[in-house]
């Protein structure tokens, strides 16, 4: 991020106030048995970046992902997206409201086509509707743009080869790539990636990490739980590090890089004091 760019002037301190936040977060707590797997007091996450969810194994990451996303409910708290109420809406209505996600496992179809599984996630589908399925007119205008913006994306994921491939038949990169595809199919303002480098080859990673940037370049707004150090590093531009379901620290990349909080968390420390190589 420039240095002159909307956080610049936004201390690294944890529950920070953010310039224009488009996910705003209070009081979640989610707790199994006597376990409190997250206890997030207060955090803001800003628009038009890409924001990096961090943390040890057991820190709440993954737990606090789903809460956010409508998968999974809290015992407390409440948080907004894009100043909407957000907390204990489903996760298709957050979806249609422009939060979209991928996840750790692709969930893509396999006994689908690549081009089907795109079509599916097109935004407000006339055609869906019973009755207006019996009027082609109603939405053949409307499949024709879904099918070219299926075709556009393809081509920018470069998947434009397997239009018609089952998607079982994909590498686990592909379908990576397939997924964040089907995701931008749905026009978000905010895109959640649920580590999206896990798996996939050194080669493929340095095309997933240009898609990424290219998605905060157009506007998009990226919230993304991710174990790689050297990804955290060299895209993020705001860093959320959690550890026992708690926030403990937040900053950019280099802020974090020499947290004492976040160093003891990982029991990661070079000769020079920072966190390195991969998070385990």
């Amino acid at each position: 991020m420039p240095a002159d760019g909307p956080l610049a002037d936004v201390a690294a301190e944890v529950g920070v106030a953010k310039p224009d936040p488009i996910l705003v977060v209070d009081g979640v707590e989610r707790r199994y048995g006597g376990l409190m797997a997250v206890d997030v007091e207060h955090l803001e996450v800003p628009r038009g970046v890409i924001t990096a969810l961090i943390g040890p194994n057991g820190a709440g990451k993954t737990t606090f992902f789903n809460l956010l996303c409508g998968f999974d409910r809290p015992d407390a708290g409440r948080w907004t997206f894009q100043g909407q109420e957000a907390s204990g809406v489903k996760p298709h209505v957050l979806a249609r409201r422009g939060m979209v996600r991928t996840f750790q496992l692709t969930k893509t179809l396999g006994r689908m086509t690549v081009l089907d599984n795109m079509l599916l996630a097109g935004k407000d589908q006339a055609g869906e509707a019973f009755w207006r399925a019996l009027v082609p007119p109603t939405w053949r205008d409307q499949e024709a743009a879904n099918l070219e913006r299926a075709h556009d994306l393809l081509g920018r994921f470069k998947l434009d080869h397997l239009t018609d491939e089952y998607a079982a038949g994909l590498s686990g990169g592909q379908r990576k790539l397939l997924e964040m595809a089907r995701a931008l199919m749905a026009e978000p303002t905010l895109v959640m990636l649920d580590e999206p480098m896990a798996g996939v080859n050194p080669a493929l990673t340095q095309s997933l990490l240009g898609h990424v940037t290219a998605l905060r370049d157009e506007g998009m707004s990226v919230l993304f739980v991710e174990h790689d150090m050297d990804v955290i590093m060299t895209i993020s531009d705001w860093v959320v590090c959690m550890a026992e379901g708690r926030v403990i620290a937040e900053g950019r990349p280099a802020d974090i890089a020499g947290n004492d909080a976040v160093i003891e968390a990982y029991l990661g420390i070079d000769h020079g004091g920072t966190v390195t190589g991969e998070i385990r």
